[in-house]
């Protein structure tokens, strides 16, 4: 009997190795973020099917004071399509066949990996099919990158704990050890991250909920500009942070820390100063305290291009959590 269960044991660890030996292990995915390699043929790159996937997936982002896409493409053909570009994080696939087809592939070559691949019968099909899909290719290229992103960012963070605006509010966000404290008063807090050439920011706060148009998200913009005034001066006195009048920032209705949330993205500037930049603003509704959790990451960084640095931001907000 104990000579059966030791032969059964032996069997089982030398098929259990036999298994893992025959693993694929699959190379780390290459690639920066915000970045997709498009698959296409370079005749179609030239014409209007070029012009309408650099239309979609590089479009200007909004909210930023220059132009700025939302990403990078790099264009390659098929036969091109070899084993050192294969391993690409996030790629874009466009191709003719005898159907239409529309498919998501993950860690195919690499890991972690996305790929997208649109097949037509013809160009009027693979216009049409671009732009059915051109909403749901964005946001699965930069949700996956946010998980990357977040992965990487967040293994060190400051302790929510020792926070006493987290405390007080019982909402936390995830603020990495490289942004320094600025002002924590147990109802508002401000981080701040020193770059090359300006600074990063996060704040939060929470206000309250006392009208219709607060329900709304219309008075967002006025809270903003409340909390910027008391609490972000400029370099001499009456400068304080403000909302930019000249350029009407953007709203959008969403869901952040499982709740219904405001998006507003638009440019910040510094009363009676030169200063200005992007701002990106979560109004998280938390109807149990009849509130708004407010998160906002906003940037000076005047001679430098700021997407990753906004997506680095946008990644630190949608960690929030609210108790």
């Amino acid at each position: 009997m104990k000579q059966l269960l030791l032969l059964s044991i032996i069997l089982v660890s030398i098929f259990a190795c036999d298994e893992k030996s025959n693993e694929i292990i699959k190379p780390g995915s290459s690639g920066r973020i915000n970045n997709v390699l498009v698959v296409v043929d370079n005749n179609e790159w030239k014409t209007e099917v070029g012009d309408s996937i650099r239309n979609i997936l590089a479009k200007n982002l909004v909210g930023f004071p220059q132009e700025e896409p939302t990403f990078t493409l790099t264009q390659i053909a098929l036969p091109y399509f070899t084993k050192i570009l294969k391993p690409s994080r996030n790629i874009v696939s466009f191709s003719y066949g005898k159907k239409n087809s529309f498919s998501i592939t993950r860690d195919k070559y690499a890991t972690p990996q996305i790929i997208v691949s649109i097949v037509a019968k013809d160009k009027e099909n693979l216009l049409q099919m671009l732009r059915k899909h051109e909403k749901e290719i964005i946001h699965l290229i930069r949700e996956d990158d946010f998980k990357i992103y977040q992965k990487k960012l967040l293994k060190k963070f400051w302790d929510p704990n020792n926070i006493e605006t987290f405390k007080n509010l019982h909402a936390k966000i995830k603020i990495p050890y490289a942004y320094r404290k600025v002002q924590d008063t147990a109802n508002y807090i401000w981080f701040r991250k020193d770059i090359p050439e300006g600074y990063l920011n996060i704040q939060m706060y929470a206000v309250p909920i006392t009208s219709k148009e607060d329900m709304q998200g219309d008075n967002i913009i006025k809270y903003r500009n409340e909390y910027g005034q008391k609490f972000i001066p400029g370099s001499e006195k009456n400068m304080y942070m403000t909302t930019e009048d000249a350029y009407t920032p953007v709203r959008f209705e969403t869901k952040l820390a499982g709740k219904k949330a405001f998006e507003t993205r638009g440019t910040w500037v510094m009363k009676n100063d030169f200063m200005a930049g992007p701002f990106l603003n979560y109004s998280v509704l938390d109807k149990k305290n009849n509130r708004f959790i407010v998160v906002e990451g906003f940037i000076y960084a005047p001679n430098i291009r700021k997407r990753d640095y906004m997506f680095e931001l946008e990644a630190i907000l949608k960690t929030l959590e609210i108790e």
